[in-house]
This record gives C-alpha cells, structure tokens and sequence, in this order.
C-alpha cells in the first residue's frame, strides 16, 4: 500500500537549515533565526491536515516514509520511519527527526537526513521568498 500528499511552501530569507537532527516544514509566513531546522513556509498542510488514509498508514512502525523536496531545478530525498505512536495533529508543522523522538509534529523518525545535511546550493535556492517548493510526502508498507 501507498499513500501520497503533496504540498506546497514557499522559501524564506532566514531559512537556515542547519539543524544537525531535525528538518520541519511549517505553514507559518514568519521565521526567526532560532528555526533553524526549518526548510520550508507558509505549507499548505501540517500534519492535522494529512489524509485519514495517509495517518492511518504513517502510524504503523513498519511503514516507510520518504520526503521529496522540490525547489529550483534541484531535488532532495530524505527516508525514514512511521512510528505506532504519532498522534499527527499539529495544525502548522511537520518534523522529520533522526532519533525516534515523538511529538504531535513528528511525521518521521529515523530519517536518513536533517536540515543539516541538505546540500547548501540547494539550501540558497530556499532562502529566496519567490521560490516555489513543492514537497511529496509517501507512506509506503
């Protein structure tokens, strides 16, 4: 079985991107420099918005999870886990972890990559307002 969302963000001055073991993409218009896992704004969905379908299969330890990110003419893939405890019910973020911390804005543990590890050519394409960011997030059991 899979399930795929696709959302839309934007790109922001202040993205830093430079957190060692998270990533987040978030709804929010406005970031400080203190956000610095954050990759992506002004989301079109945060995990209260994924589909019945798609939570129902993320929350299965057993499910892979992959997240594309889109930006300019570049691509990043980061992999990971589903985990039987997400509750997937924050209204603005989705949190991508290394570790196997769960929180309410965790939509992947175990990944493969944080913001950290993003290449920096493709992190400069994120900081410009005008770029358009297209992510596709699967659950795949």
């Amino acid at each position: 079985m899979r399930i795929a969302e696709v959302i839309q963000a934007s790109g922001y001055p202040k993205i830093r991107a430079n957190h060692p073991t998270t990533l987040e993409i978030t709804k929010e218009g406005h970031l400080t420099e203190r956000g610095d896992c954050i990759v992506a704004t002004c989301a079109s969905k945060g995990c209260a918005d994924l589909s019945t379908q798609f939570s129902k299969l993320a929350k299965n330890n057993e499910t892979r999870v992959t997240l594309t990110i889109e930006a300019g003419n570049r691509t990043e893939t980061i992999r990971g886990r589903g985990n039987r405890r997400f509750t997937l019910d924050d209204p603005n973020d989705l949190v991508a972890r290394k570790s196997n911390y769960v929180c309410h804005r965790t939509m992947m543990i175990l990944a493969d990559k944080s913001a950290l590890d993003l290449d920096r050519e493709f992190v400069k394409i994120l900081r410009d307002p005008r770029t358009r960011i297209r992510i596709e997030l699967v659950a795949e059991l």
